[in-house]
């Protein structure tokens, strides 16, 4: 491959672009040559910013984690309560079947359970980025028992895990092809779940 634009030009369309490269590829079948002309970089570019395509791929999950939890976070702070933004998150999830988005899934369940639980810096990551949306959900679950929708008597950490188990469900569930009838029909069983007392 030519040496290709200078990544210093457009970093932030480089990495975006590795980002959807492992996202629609996993980690292990995105190759360097599948980078390299995703990101139109040389490899000398790639290796002389970011080391390698580990290195690269932590960056690429983290920026997706961090893009994740903002849009999180906005859609909690417009929703009237908590309780609406987890009925309104997983609802809307739910709503994506049989699309693009949802054969695409999520990048972070996507590489959890791609990746294991393994010592290498990706598989580290791929953990991380799960804890800090389960950490996420801790604060909507307390809230919403402030609020009265859940019972306070219940452990938020549990519900937190719940949920993220129900989303990482869910993704999987769309990768597979169900219809928005019966992700619906899940979310339904998830909402009442949480909502028992």
């Amino acid at each position: 491959m030519g040496v290709g634009r200078p990544m210093q030009h457009e970093p932030e369309a480089a990495l975006s672009a590795a980002m959807q490269s492992f996202w629609r590829s996993g980690y292990h079948h995105t190759s360097l040559r599948d980078l390299l002309s995703a990101m139109n970089i040389s490899r000398s570019s790639l290796y002389h910013t970011y080391g390698s395509k580990e290195a690269l791929f932590t960056e690429a999950l983290t920026r997706y984690r961090d893009q994740l939890l903002g849009e999180l976070a906005t859609l909690l702070a417009q929703q009237e309560s908590a309780w609406h933004f987890i009925d309104n998150l997983l609802t809307r999830t739910a709503e994506q079947a049989e699309s693009e988005q949802a054969a695409l899934g999520c990048l972070i369940f996507n590489s959890a359970t791609e990746l294991g639980n393994g010592d290498s810096a990706e598989a580290q990551a791929a953990k991380q980025s799960v804890q800090a949306i389960t950490d996420f959900f801790v604060t909507v679950i307390e809230q919403a028992q402030q609020e009265g929708a859940i019972s306070p008597g219940h452990d938020a950490g549990s519900l937190a895990y719940f949920l993220t188990l129900s989303m990482s469900g869910l993704r999987l569930l769309l990768k597979s092809g169900v219809n928005q009838q019966q992700a619906k029909a899940q979310v339904e069983h998830v909402l009442r779940t949480l909502a028992s007392r």
